[in-house]
């Protein structure tokens, strides 16, 4: 389901996907954007051009400087929410991982029990999983020690305590535990049959042809920013992050080159 007449709703539906809502266009694309700012010209434009009017654009902007996601300056708007902002350093992540040799060791990250607010928690959790320690048991994340060592404010100053060592048993089958590889393997494969491997010029294409592109591309990130970065000695054969890492980066060269040619006053 490569071709250009395929329509954007077969697409949409072989991906799973439901049709882009002026948020997700709005999050999606400034997640994609260095620094995370553009005019509110062009992201009213752009919207527009997937068939979301200006009001419904102007509206979904307002509640989003509402809901402390956006910030609006000189006509401008920019990610300043935390949950964005980490979810564009997980994205950034799974697109070009920090990676480094494995020695078969485990990093272990132990929350400390105690008194700490329901907002905290989930920062915490959200922030450990931002850095693909995946939950072993209540309290206790894992992950190989093949990353570089987590950079988050949040997990500098949270009550854990880090070790580093090895199982006892078989670590493919406590990678297989803790993440469900073959599902996301499943996952990334269906999505490299089903979207567009040639997005094109999106300035002169066909407006659902472009929303069908930065479905694609928005389905893309979002799994890559799931990928556990295991060392390649636990991950299954035929591993389909990489040939994922390469259509994505196809998709946003045609968006930012879409994007250079929305409105900037």
């Amino acid at each position: 389901m490569q071709e250009r007449n395929t329509t954007h709703s077969e697409i949409l539906t072989v991906l799973g996907l439901r049709p882009l809502s002026a948020r997700s266009v709005v999050a999606s694309v400034l997640l994609g954007t260095h620094p995370p700012r553009l005019s509110a010209a062009a992201l009213v434009e752009l919207c527009g051009r997937f068939g979301i009017s200006g009001g419904t654009t102007r509206v979904a902007l307002s509640r989003m400087v509402a809901a402390g996601e956006l910030a609006a300056d000189d006509g401008h708007y920019r990610l300043v929410g935390e949950a964005l902002l980490s979810r564009q350093r997980a994205q950034d992540a799974g697109l070009e991982p920090p990676t480094r040799g494995w020695t078969g060791d485990w990093r272990m990250a132990v929350v400390k029990s105690g008194g700490r607010a329901a907002a905290e928690r989930v920062e915490l959790r959200r922030a450990l999983a931002d850095a693909r320690f995946a939950e072993w048991r209540e309290g206790v994340w894992l992950r190989p020690d093949n990353l570089a060592p987590a950079s988050a404010a949040v997990l500098q100053e949270a009550p854990v305590r880090w070790m580093t060592g090895q199982p006892d048993g078989d670590p493919h089958a406590l990678a297989g535990e803790l993440w469900d590889l073959p599902a996301w393997s499943s996952r990334g494969a269906r999505l490299l049959s089903a979207a567009p491997a040639d997005p094109g010029d999106l300035v002169a294409a066909a407006p659902e042809w472009a929303a069908s592109v930065f479905a694609a591309a928005a389905a893309a990130i979002s799994l890559l920013r799931t990928d556990p970065l295991l060392p390649e000695a636990l991950l299954p054969a035929d591993w389909p992050a990489d040939r994922l890492r390469a259509r994505y980066a196809t998709y946003i060269a045609s968006i930012q080159a879409l994007i250079r040619h929305l409105p900037r006053p």
